[in-house]
């Protein structure tokens, strides 16, 4: 296993400075960064290779993680907009291949949060694999992985949890396209987290972990993070372990994330860094063993 965290950790909105913050999260002892997969679609390959090299200097490896926004939804009832999100795709997954990163994770199935105008489920599902089954072929090609995030009731209606999500990805049929679990969303919605994860088995690509208030793990135990462990070590899972962890209010994050209240204690930059190194050290120890 490998661990890494988000970038919007220490901001309130959907923006970052790569470089800084890829030489602050090997610092703080992280193998990973997970960046955004718009920043990445906009970046030019000059900004792309500096990018790389700064990592390979540093010891960090770049996940790719996409909230699709609404013009890139592959569920869309509009044949336009399931093009768009082809297109689009395709391009993240080439700059990733300059990068280096070598897993897309997210909703990429839909846009997010939906708006649930329209919950055709089994309408959504038969767009939405149409178009992950062409997008696979470039991820074949590209030897780049695609987890598709198992998000809960409140932000989607096409994948909430994970015996559904294994259904959907055996329906995609690409062994590049696998799920991610988010112990956040597993709370809400699955009856044993636990056994959600062994139940995953090779289908998990990618692991998001946070507690249930979305702060990081080890701060309030709202999870069992000794179990979490075990489950990974059972499916014996060698991929990513990323912290998503939210903490701050206001700003595009706060909306987004509804994040309505301060959950840092009004922490300082610096103990904002304290909070993320004990917690990372932690967690190794819970998934390790």
């Amino acid at each position: 296993m490998k661990f890494g965290t988000g970038y919007a950790y220490w901001g309130t909105n959907w923006e970052c400075d790569y470089i800084a913050m890829t030489k602050k999260v090997a610092e703080i002892g992280f193998d990973i960064l997970e960046i955004g997969a718009d920043h990445l679609y906009h970046m030019s390959d000059k900004e792309i290779l500096e990018l790389k090299e700064t990592g390979n200097e540093n010891g960090i490896e770049f996940t790719t993680n996409s909230g699709p926004s609404k013009e890139n939804d592959f569920a869309s009832e509009d044949l336009a907009v399931r093009e768009h999100g082809l297109k689009y795709f395709e391009t993240v997954l080439k700059n990733m291949k300059k990068l280096g990163s070598k897993s897309l994770v997210g909703a990429i199935y839909s846009f997010w949060p939906t708006d649930f105008v329209n919950v055709d489920k089994e309408a959504a599902w038969e767009r939405s694999i149409d178009y992950l089954q062409k997008l696979s072929k470039t991820a074949e090609e590209l030897d780049i992985e695609c987890a598709l995030e198992v998000l809960n009731r409140n932000e989607t209606y096409i994948l909430t949890d994970c015996e559904e999500a294994i259904q959907y990805v055996e329906r995609v049929g690409s062994k590049k396209i696998n799920i991610l679990l988010d112990t956040y969303h597993m709370n809400i919605e699955e009856d044993n987290m636990y056994d959600a994860i062994r139940k995953a088995g090779n289908f998990l690509g990618h692991l998001h972990v946070g507690e249930c208030n979305r702060k990081l793990p080890g701060m309030n135990h709202s999870i069992d993070w000794d179990e979490i462990g075990k489950a990974l070590r059972e499916i014996n899972y060698e991929k990513a372990v990323v912290m998503e962890p939210f903490l701050l209010k206001g700003g595009q994050v706060g909306r987004d994330i509804r994040v309505w209240r301060d959950l840092s204690n009004h922490a300082t930059p610096q103990q904002l860094d304290q909070y993320i190194k004990d917690s990372l050290i932690y967690l190794k120890k819970c998934c390790l063993g």
